[in-house]
């Protein structure tokens, strides 16, 4: 069974060409990427510094792309966010963000570093024979 993620993601400069604060074109492959991911079950947060109109505007962009986020700046749908209370840390698995140390990879890779290590099941741990037998001897 495969180990299902709660991504976050962030938009401008990773799924669009930053262009803050209009929208700027798609980054190649990005939507088809997040959709064949929600297609395998993962859960897909938008995790953006937009807010207001400018939030609605990406989420709306998204949407008309074919992406339906799990949740929009929060960890899950109901969260209510009080900067009283608790931080703006989103609860999630992986970040996928061109502000990463590495900068951001191309969406092909993306996808398939995430489609390979959500696929493999812990294997069993398997006795080291040679081990064994060097303890043997003590």
């Amino acid at each position: 069974m495969p180990n299902l993620l709660t991504i976050a993601v962030d938009f401008d400069g990773t799924l669009v060409e930053n262009r803050y604060p209009k929208i700027g074109k798609p980054i190649l492959f990005a939507f088809e990427s997040l959709r064949k991911l929600q297609q395998e079950g993962h859960q897909i947060i938008l995790w953006t510094y937009r807010s207001g109109i400018k939030l609605d505007e990406a989420v709306e962009f998204c949407e008309k792309k074919g992406i339906k986020f799990y949740a929009v700046n929060k960890s899950y749908p109901e969260e209510e966010f009080d900067d009283k209370m608790m931080s703006r840390k989103i609860l999630a698995d992986i970040f996928i963000d061109d502000r990463n140390i590495n900068g951001l990879l191309p969406w092909g890779e993306v996808y398939h570093q995430l489609a390979n290590s959500s696929s493999k099941t812990p294997e069993p741990k398997k006795k080291n024979n040679k081990l064994l037998k060097i303890f043997k001897k003590f």
